[in-house]
């Protein structure tokens, strides 16, 4: 039985999945990817399984754990190791060239974080400064 691990990260979400023999059972957190709200991280979830087509993807399941982040670091970072996983499992170029045709981000990560806070700041941001008016 061929068992393929992959992962993937957005911000501070990280997805780790496992591809292996079966019928096409997608579960995200043991749950079936078909009930995984909102709509728009469901979407982008199934993406990969949509452009891999229906018949590679009947014969292998995919469990993703994904912690950490927000919702849509979280389908962000379920997205890359979904696609990284089919890459994997298949070993088929011309699914590769697909995701990266695509969109690149599904097999290369995006490494743009947020800037942390400085300190001795009492504004909002990591840049901002107190206004001044000399009057």
């Amino acid at each position: 039985m061929k068992i393929v691990q992959s992962s993937g990260k957005r911000k501070m979400a990280i997805a780790r999945a496992v591809v292996s023999e079966g019928k096409g059972c997608v579960r995200i957190n043991r749950k079936p990817i078909v009930l995984v709200e909102p709509e728009m991280a469901r979407l982008k979830m199934i993406e990969p399984l949509w452009i891999a087509g229906s018949e590679v993807c009947s014969v292998f399941d995919i469990d993703v754990t994904v912690s950490g982040g927000g919702v849509m670091g979280q389908a962000d970072a379920c997205r890359m190791a979904i696609a990284k996983g089919i890459v994997e499992f298949t070993g088929d170029l011309s699914i590769r060239d697909r995701f990266i045709a695509s969109d690149r981000s599904m097999l290369k990560g995006d490494t743009r974080r947020t800037e942390t806070h400085k300190p001795n700041r009492s504004s909002s941001g990591p840049r901002a400064k107190r206004q001044k008016s000399y009057r």
